[in-house]
């Protein structure tokens, strides 16, 4: 795998989604991620079973980390504990608020005994407020934070299809943990950090938000296609398929109008000479797209759009996606010892991409942890 935060060890108490897609991150960068479980394991391990009983969840998000099945309870258990989070360069938990202070490994206390330690506690809302000890899943931040109020059509408001909260939780925590650690290699020190999913979508939320406040009203929620910009959406095309642009100037509307509508007096018309004459007007402007667009095929339109530089997509799903031409995959070694291609992870570096470790069967590492650690 890959070996730029090889010298790091990162002891992580963590379940679910967001601590263990922060710390699959820096497992692919090389750093040493032990995972402490209970002797259930992490319940992401049976959100499903398609992966030979493997959950298709826990191997994406669990990669290349040592699994040590450990009761805090047992006092020989949270010593050997302790000792492992001594040696640590970073800690990360989300468990329920407090859970880790009662059980003796509150983030501030380890600082305070080991203070190179860098600290991240990951929550629902925080860890304080009114809201602090309220139960939070990513459906539910969503629709609190009030994604889910801007995201789905006029008719009817929507979840996001994938964990957003979770998942942005995850890189906020990434990335702020990586800040903390170049700062200690000047100040010695590690540093407290405290990331929650609800923090993440308001911050999200800022352009909604302002919105409101000086219009009275947040961006409408048009599906696919956008409030404030026209044309953008998803426009049927002749044969079967859909087409989604987006034209973001008015350079880019007189290309498209010109040589894509095959009308240069649209670009001169009062109804579409701008963008916000556009947006009041998406309605006769959809309808003359609609009517080009179902004269072509898919393939011929596509061609014609990229050659005019327009920017634009197909509305594909998870099939597609998997025959994608842009589409990386990396090997990944199931706790059966079989091989799959997952996606492979979103940065690459000119020092050579990674290469994930395997997924570990739960406390495949106690016995070699304990020995290590004694």
């Amino acid at each position: 795998m890959s070996r730029r935060l090889s010298e790091l060890l990162v002891v992580s108490i963590e379940q679910a989604l967001a601590a263990p897609y922060c710390t699959s991150r820096l497992a692919d960068a090389g750093a040493r991620v032990i995972k402490v479980e209970r002797h259930e394991g992490d319940f992401a391990r049976r959100y499903d079973d398609m992966l030979n009983g493997c959950s298709s969840w826990f191997a994406w998000l669990n990669r290349g980390k040592e699994s040590i099945v450990l009761d805090f309870k047992n006092p020989s258990d949270a010593s050997l504990l302790r000792k492992i989070i001594g040696k640590a360069d970073i800690f990360v938990q989300n468990l329920s608020p407090g859970a880790t202070e009662r059980a003796g490994f509150g983030s501030a206390d380890l600082r305070g005994e080991f203070p190179s330690l860098v600290t991240c506690d990951i929550s629902g809302y925080g860890v304080e407020g009114p809201y602090r000890d309220v139960p939070a899943y990513d459906f539910l931040v969503q629709c609190e934070s009030g994604v889910a109020s801007v995201t789905g059509t006029s008719e009817e408001a929507a979840r996001v299809g994938v964990s957003v909260c979770d998942l942005t939780a995850g890189l906020n925590a990434y990335g702020s943990i990586l800040e903390a650690i170049i700062t200690r290699m000047s100040s010695g020190y590690g540093d407290g950090i405290h990331v929650s999913l609800f923090d993440g979508m308001a911050d999200w939320m800022n352009v909604a938000r302002l919105h409101q406040q000086n219009y009275g009203r947040p961006p409408e929620r048009m599906g696919l296609s956008h409030s404030l910009i026209a044309p953008y959406g998803a426009y049927p095309v002749g044969g079967g398929g859909n087409i989604v642009i987006a034209i973001q100037n008015d350079r880019e509307w007189g290309r498209f109008a010109s040589n894509v509508l095959g009308d240069k007096l649209l670009v001169s018309d009062s109804r579409f000479i701008n963008n916000a004459a556009r947006v009041k007007n998406r309605g006769e402007m959809d309808a003359i797209i609609k009517n080009v667009f179902e004269k072509y095929n898919l393939s011929n339109l596509c061609k014609i759009l990229l050659d005019e530089r327009i920017a634009f997509g197909r509305l594909n799903d998870a099939l597609a996606l998997s025959q994608h031409p842009q589409l990386r995959t990396i090997p990944l070694k199931l706790p059966d010892g079989e091989v799959l291609e997952i996606i492979a992870p979103p940065s690459r570096f000119d020092s050579g991409d990674s290469v994930l470790g395997p997924v570990p069967s739960l406390g495949e590492h106690s016995e070699k942890i304990r020995r290590e650690f004694k």
